[in-house]
């Protein structure tokens, strides 16, 4: 069934959450950058999780819908309408056959999610729809949408039923500090550096991308001058270079690199960095692995728990919209 691209928006990609296995050639995960957000869209339509979805970056996708079809926004508020109807967000929306669907600019956050009922019908590349722009791979011929563009979703097939939210079920979820670990070359760095890192608030420069947040601030000093020998980058580590602005390595980060790392971001708390955008401040907090490993924990008992089922189904499955 095919969904045309009026508008692409600023920066539209086919996402699912990632390609895994592939680090030692070079290719990262990828894969949605707001991971929490993702799989919270694909469960408000009754999809599995991993199931690809559209990642709209600061300014949302324009769509026509050839067929009726079941949609959730997700992420990022967003002034979305279908027709003339404005389109609540977090909520399974029916979307009429000639239904056009607009999504504006983000108002809180970057990233916002389209989940389609059925997902975007891409070709998996290994193992994964993801859209690897660096690598031209993935998604829709490995590249952003463009005006023009036709995506498919499945004709209706057995799955789960629709769910909405329960009332005030992501409240605090993407506000606070940032927790982080301490980075695999903590004895690289002086204490008074992660007294200036959990003390100092940073902003997002506008160089920043999928690869890499560039944080501007206060410097930290690192107590070594020999280079560091190359090694691998993990998801959500905070790399040094000698400038001392810290650099957080992000969902298409390099696999391997040379600048010593301070700390890592905590898994509970990516989805927070995902929705980071040019000239957001942010703050870290340090945390022992324990407490990490119980913050995702938490946060995992926490996402199956915010779930109503729509029992009906389809015809259950919340607002309908109006050409």
């Amino acid at each position: 069934m095919p969904v045309h691209v009026i508008e692409p928006g600023a920066l539209t990609t086919v996402q699912d959450l990632g390609r895994y296995g592939h680090a030692h050639l070079g290719i990262s995960p990828g894969g949605a950058a707001d991971r929490l957000s993702f799989r919270i869209g694909n469960r408000l339509v009754g999809n599995q999780e991993n199931t690809p979805a559209l990642e709209m970056t600061l300014v949302g996708a324009t769509l026509e819908f050839e067929e009726h079809a079941i949609v959730s926004i997700s992420g990022a508020e967003c002034d979305c309408t279908l027709g003339a109807c404005a389109v609540p967000a977090n909520s399974p929306l029916e979307v009429p056959p000639g239904g056009v669907l607009k999504c504006g600019g983000m108002k809180t956050g970057v990233r916002a999610y389209l989940t389609i009922r059925g997902g975007f019908d891409v070709p998996p590349v290994m193992g994964s729809a993801s859209t690897h722009l660096g690598g031209r791979f993935g998604g829709l011929e490995g590249r952003r949408l463009q005006a023009g563009d036709v995506l498919k979703f499945p004709a209706a097939r057995p799955l789960t039923p629709p769910h909405r939210l329960k009332e005030g079920a992501l409240s605090g979820w993407f506000d606070g500090t940032i927790r982080v670990c301490r980075g695999p070359q903590a004895d690289w760095f002086a204490p008074e550096a992660y007294e200036i890192l959990f003390s100092s608030t940073y902003s997002v420069s506008p160089q920043s991308d999928r690869s890499g947040l560039r944080l501007k601030g206060e410097a930290l000093p690192t107590r070594r001058q020999s280079p560091l020998l190359t090694d691998g980058n993990p998801l959500g580590g905070i790399q040094v270079p000698p400038d001392g602005q810290p650099i957080v390595l992000f969902v298409d980060q390099q696999t391997t690199g040379g600048y010593p790392k301070i700390a890592c971001v905590i898994t509970a708390d990516m989805h927070r960095v995902g929705q980071l955008g040019p000239l957001d401040r942010v703050r870290f907090a340090g945390v022992e692995i324990p407490e990490a490993l119980g913050l995702l924990r938490r946060q995992e008992q926490a996402l199956q728990d915010m779930f109503v089922s729509l029992v009906n189904g389809s015809g259950g499955a919340g607002r309908k919209g109006h050409r």
